[in-house]
């Protein structure tokens, strides 16, 4: 059954600084896309029933890559960063990332910031975003507040945003490396990922790489001992065996844990024979 609309409360703001004034009045869920919203809207599974409209905020939607540092704002849609040249020279993992999120609708209308925020662990974009180190910057009337996304999620759709903030971008440090994406799923696009792995492989000898994958734990995971052992120069059978203690899959209807242990370690051989 459909979520009643008659017990919907819709407030637009105009400002960032009228959007952040309402967040400290009273929590409200933010939406731009709202693509996840009619979803849960269609199904009767909607649980929040106070939302703020932000759509209108075009100061999120700015991309700047300044002094190697690419900022991008929370609502730049996944279509603006398949566009982008400055995402594409900068982190062309994260474009590839937003070619396979859902179908064009979807990605005109899904944005960036909805996708951290939503905090699902099959998020397309949020491993790639882990592994490049980003940074999520929030607002509240008290000011910015920055928070890297390897400590943003404290357990399963859940982070460390307070009600009265509100991400306003997310910014990417310089990435020296080659970048690798990869999605596997039922379908390329329009169906939830069942693993998702980016990867930067450093250039120099002895740099540890920079692994991370989705849809295998309760959050978005960085795999630091894994990552050690390649730099430290172990096979990579042996980081293969490492990465699959330090991941936590689960069987549900998508898919089997051992299916998906087994894909995260082909994954991982396929990045790593990459030069």
């Amino acid at each position: 059954m459909k979520s009643p609309l008659s017990i919907l409360d819709l407030q637009r703001a105009e400002s960032l600084d009228q959007a952040v004034g309402i967040l400290r009045q009273e929590p409200r869920t933010p939406i731009a896309g709202a693509t996840d919203l009619y979803v849960a809207l269609n199904f009767g599974t909607l649980e929040p029933t106070r939302f703020l409209d932000i759509r209108g905020l075009d100061e999120l939607r700015l991309i700047v890559l300044e002094d190697g540092v690419l900022t991008i704002g929370a609502l730049v849609t996944f279509t603006e960063i398949v566009r982008s040249h400055s995402i594409g020279n900068h982190l062309p993992m994260l474009v590839e990332a937003a070619r396979q999120v859902g179908g064009l609708q979807i990605q005109n209308r899904g944005t960036i910031g909805g996708n951290i925020a939503n905090a699902s662990p099959a998020g397309d974009t949020l491993p790639v975003l882990a592994a490049a180190e980003a940074i999520v910057i929030l607002r509240s009337q008290d000011g910015a507040r920055r928070v890297p996304i390897t400590r943003f999620y404290s357990g399963y759709r859940r982070t460390v945003m307070r009600p009265d903030e509100l991400i306003v971008a997310v910014e990417v440090p310089p990435i020296d490396g080659r970048q690798y994406f990869r999605k596997v799923g039922t379908r390329a696009a329009q169906a939830i990922s069942k693993v998702i792995f980016a990867g930067v492989k450093g250039r120099a000898p002895g740099v540890a790489p920079r692994i991370a994958l989705g849809s295998v734990a309760p959050t978005v995971v960085r795999a630091p001992r894994t990552e050690r052992a390649l730099a430290e120069g172990a096979p990579i059978e042996d980081a293969v065996r490492i990465l699959e203690r330090e991941i936590t899959p689960i069987d549900d209807l998508r898919s089997s844990a051992d299916y998906r242990l087994r894909v995260a370690g082909n994954l991982l051989r396929q990045f790593w024979a990459n030069p």
